[in-house]
């Protein structure tokens, strides 16, 4: 996709976001606390998977935290990840 494509898909998306606004008005002070809820969540969920993957392998081998510091950070990635795709879309 070249830069123009890019610009052009960017000013569409925006033009939608506005016409939606326009027609549904401002979004509830409970529907953006979801929404805060729902990226939290994102973000958290990956990291303790990470945690409690690497505990386990770590347990098994007897390693300390050799395992579970980096899929901590693996988690902690994928879930910003997750967030920013998540955002992206609504």
């Amino acid at each position: 996709m070249s830069e123009n494509e890019d610009l052009a898909e960017a000013a569409r998306r925006r033009a939608e976001r506005e016409r939606s606004w326009r027609a549904e008005g401002e979004m509830s002070f409970t529907r953006r606390l979801g929404q805060i809820g729902v990226l939290g969540w994102l973000i958290v969920l990956p990291a303790l998977g990470g945690v409690f993957i690497g505990r386990a392998l770590d347990r098994m081998f007897g390693t300390g935290i050799f395992f579970s510091a980096p899929l901590l950070l693996l988690g902690i990635c994928l879930g910003a990840y997750f967030g920013w795709k998540w955002m992206e879309k609504t």
